[in-house]
């Protein structure tokens, strides 16, 4: 079974929907995952039938289907404590109000669930947030009480969210990343201990943040392969050169003097020969999306490029021993 190859439309949010299928169509790609707000209205999906028959024909017209919804930046508003970021992320007449933007974006996580019902998508990928981010390096003083209360208030607030989801059938898969309440290997697993395993809330792997932080994205999907409900392809660069420290220095993503940066595939560091045959190890099927987040090249030749590189390591696995046609007489 040939996994689907997709991109998240996220990156070219400034295009119509009829143009990034054709765009992405002629480069080769099979699916979309498709940025909620940019390119899918869920409030239309939800009340205006009509509105889901023109999408969907829109996909058709260029042999293309939603691998995933993406709700990242929604996400986000749930969990987070609030700082005036968020406002980029929610309604312009709710800006400064935390609660009311908290409000919004609880409710507005449950208006997706919905619309990838009627769209039959099975997967939402998200973040959730993190009351706790800024205690990372634990100066001040961080107790572990401070820390359990942060996992157990992602709880409280996502639960609500959770329910809806698995009235509707659909899985949340959380894109382990800095800034979220699972940010790491054993973050991710004190996550999944708090919200006693449940099965609604997943994983969207993406080898990208684990490598500069220093894991090994093969082993990730071997301890949590269980949980992996969707797959981002992408490649980042680490560059220690003895200036650059592996924090980014407040330098922004794209400057050559970061100690890190997200490349397009197959420039960095990410093994993804060791990352292919772990999911076909787990055996997963599900989609592939390219996420391309390179500030040193240009986005289109960029997604062209993604496209060719994916196709040629996103092999599948043998279906007998290599050497059972030896000779044993």
């Amino acid at each position: 079974m040939k996994r689907m190859i997709s991109i998240c439309s996220g990156q070219y949010g400034d295009l119509s929907l009829e143009e990034l299928c054709q765009k992405m169509s002629s480069f080769g790609y099979e699916g979309l995952e498709l940025a909620v707000a940019a390119h899918v209205d869920v409030h239309r999906v939800i009340n205006e039938p009509e509105y889901v028959k023109e999408l969907i024909a829109t996909l058709n017209k260029y042999n293309l289907k939603i691998s995933a919804l993406g709700a990242h930046l929604v996400g986000q508003c749930v969990g987070d404590n609030f700082d005036p970021r968020l406002n980029n992320f929610a309604p312009n007449e709710l800006a400064n109000q935390p609660e009311k933007i908290r409000e919004w974006a609880i409710s507005e996580m449950k208006d997706v669930a919905r619309a990838a019902k009627i769209l039959n998508v099975k997967v939402v990928t998200c973040f959730l947030g993190s009351p706790i981010w800024a205690y990372w390096y634990s100066f001040p003083q961080t107790t572990q009480q401070m820390v359990d209360d942060g996992f157990n208030k992602i709880k409280e607030l996502w639960t609500p969210i959770f329910d809806v989801y698995d009235e509707c059938g659909v899985k949340l898969a959380l894109e382990v990343h800095p800034t979220e309440i699972a940010f790491d290997y054993y973050t991710t697993k004190k996550l999944l201990e708090t919200i006693n395993y449940r099965e609604t809330l997943g994983l969207n792997f993406d080898p990208s943040h684990l490598v500069w932080q220093g894991m090994d994205p093969a082993l990730f999907i071997r301890d949590f392969g269980d949980r992996i409900y969707n797959v981002h392809a992408k490649d980042v660069k680490v560059r220690l050169d003895g200036r650059a420290g592996i924090l980014g220095s407040h330098i922004e993503f794209g400057d050559t003097r970061r100690g890190w940066n997200f490349v397009s595939l197959g420039h960095g560091d990410v093994n993804f020969d060791n990352i292919t045959r772990e999911l076909n190890q787990i055996g997963y099927q599900g989609p592939v999306a390219v996420e391309w987040e390179d500030s040193g090249m240009e986005r289109f030749a960029g997604a062209k490029e993604a496209c060719e590189y994916i196709k040629k390591w996103d092999f599948q696995p043998s279906d007998v021993s290599f050497d059972a046609a030896l000779k044993t007489e």
